[in-house]
């Protein structure tokens, strides 16, 4: 079968298959017939980009429920070690128990004889609406006595959360494919790549750290913000954006990558627009329960500036071999504020106009790569980044890879699996995970940089096919000025 070598037409509605764009899919495809041909039918299915990503998600996602089976099976004690045993580990079971649902109470607003919720307003709000829905299911929780029958609704109540959780990673994908897809680039040139949300929905680690906790309900959040940006709404982008940041911090993160894309496209109005939706929305929801419930709204900044360095991190494979650093937040600041320097003036200088995702992608990254925790989970933060900054299958096979290494080794750690003989030698093998999970990390920032330097190497730009499709907020200035903006 005749197969194309390059860009096969400039049509605006013509879309490249992966096999076309992608040296290392293409060889994945030699025993299938080999890349598409000249012929191929690819508008005529039944399965659209959209369709497809959402059937692997629900597999992927399925595969994570059953992956979680030993500890619904085992009930969620805390006394037991299964969790780490069988790798199933979620907070979700046991923060019901733990932080007053399993009485019935409101979090935040309610307080009983147990720490006060450790979370971000809206990421709490998402938990009480899991919560009432579970009491509905369960009865009155207040009639739940004796510790069996809490950990029975805690098994209800992260059943709840798994299928509230699986409609995120839904949506999630769902608004990759549309970001990917971008609008119409300028007249002559190609339309994005929607396929390249399958590294959303065929990722291990959606399956594997979904249900650990509710960060997705944060990323698809930030998801829908940044594609409200690449449809031109730099309104909506702030007003998601604020809600973002209300469930998770990291999503704030994204002003920044946003003011140089800004800055080198001469549309500062929008980030003007964006920043003060942003702020508004933050504040609206932040405000009820700040004016009546301030020392508990304060509890989520004070846990984590008093949070000591801890599993995941770097800090903490110091701490673990006797190096301990003393000031861990005043070293994080300085060390990120020197990375995003660095990413902002490589932003400023590459030759051409960086795309937001890749500035977005290389500031979250810097975040988690120096940050003094990296629960499992937080892989997630970075998952729909990857997929529109750097969509390239050998990149994210060697992410994923790191990452997954990182998760297992991680629970072998906790359950004390991975313990020498000898109690005075130290846990060697999980140090190496932790460094290996941020070399993944770290090579994909290589690449990134090296696209934002290179931008005829950029998989997303296809040379000069392709605008950014995750930008669709018009420039003040004329297309000639932006290519050496």
């Amino acid at each position: 079968m005749p197969t194309v070598t390059g860009p096969r037409s400039q049509d605006p509605q013509d879309r490249l298959t992966p096999s076309e764009v992608d040296p290392a899919v293409a060889g994945l495809t030699v025993g299938l017939g080999g890349p598409s041909g000249r012929f191929a039918r690819l508008s005529s299915s039944w399965w659209t980009p959209l369709r497809i990503a959402l059937a692997v998600c629900t597999v992927t996602f399925a595969l994570g429920v059953l992956q979680k089976a030993p500890c619904m099976e085992a009930g969620w004690d805390r006394q037991s070690w299964r969790p780490f045993k069988a790798l199933c580990y979620s907070d979700i079971g046991f923060l019901y128990q733990e932080r007053g649902f399993a009485e019935g109470n409101r979090p935040f607003l309610d307080t009983g004889n147990y720490p006060v919720l450790e979370y971000p307003v809206l990421t709490g709000g998402f938990m009480e609406v899991a919560a009432r829905i579970t009491w509905v299911i369960t009865g009155d929780p207040k009639n739940d006595h004796t510790v069996e029958q809490k950990r029975a609704t805690a098994g209800v109540f992260f059943v709840v959360n798994t299928v509230m959780l699986f409609l995120c990673a839904l949506i999630l994908v769902g608004l990759t494919v549309a970001t990917a897809r971008g609008v119409e680039s300028r007249p002559g040139a190609a339309r994005g790549q929607p396929m390249n949300a399958l590294y959303v929905a065929a990722a291990p680690v959606l399956a594997l750290t979904s249900t650990i906790n509710w960060d997705l309900f944060a990323v698809v959040l930030t998801a829908g913000a940044m594609f409200a940006w690449s449809r031109g709404k730099p309104i909506w982008f702030g007003i998601l954006l604020g809600l973002g940041t209300a469930a998770k911090f990291y999503p704030f993160l994204l002003l920044g990558p946003l003011l140089i894309v800004c800055i080198r496209g001469r549309k500062l109005w929008p980030w003007f627009q964006a920043v003060i939706a942003t702020g508004l929305s933050w504040a609206l929801v932040n405000a009820p329960i700040y004016l009546l419930a301030k020392n508990e709204w304060m509890s989520f900044w004070t846990f984590n500036d008093q949070r000591e360095s801890d599993y995941g991190s770097i800090w903490y494979v110091l701490k673990l071999a006797k190096h301990e650093v003393a000031d861990v937040n005043q070293l994080n600041i300085v060390i990120f504020a020197g990375l995003c320097l660095s990413i902002a003036i490589l932003g400023l200088m590459a030759p051409r106009p960086p795309r937001f995702a890749q500035l977005a992608f290389l500031v979250v990254a810097a975040f988690l790569l120096i940050n003094k925790v990296y629960s499992p989970q937080y892989v997630l933060w970075l998952l729909p980044l990857v997929a529109l900054a750097r969509p390239r299958l050998r990149d994210w096979l060697i992410w994923q890879a790191c990452e997954c290494f990182y998760w297992m080794l991680v629970w072998m750690h906790l359950a004390q699996f991975l313990a020498p003989g000898n109690p005075d030698v130290p846990d060697r093998i999980y140090w190496f995970a932790v460094i290996l999970r941020m070399a993944g990390t770290l090579w994909l920032m290589l690449v990134v940089a090296r696209d934002i330097l290179l931008p005829e190497n950029d998989p997303v730009r296809q040379g000069d096919l392709v605008d950014d499709p995750s930008d669709g907020v018009k420039s003040d200035a004329a297309p000639g000025q932006l290519a050496t903006a």
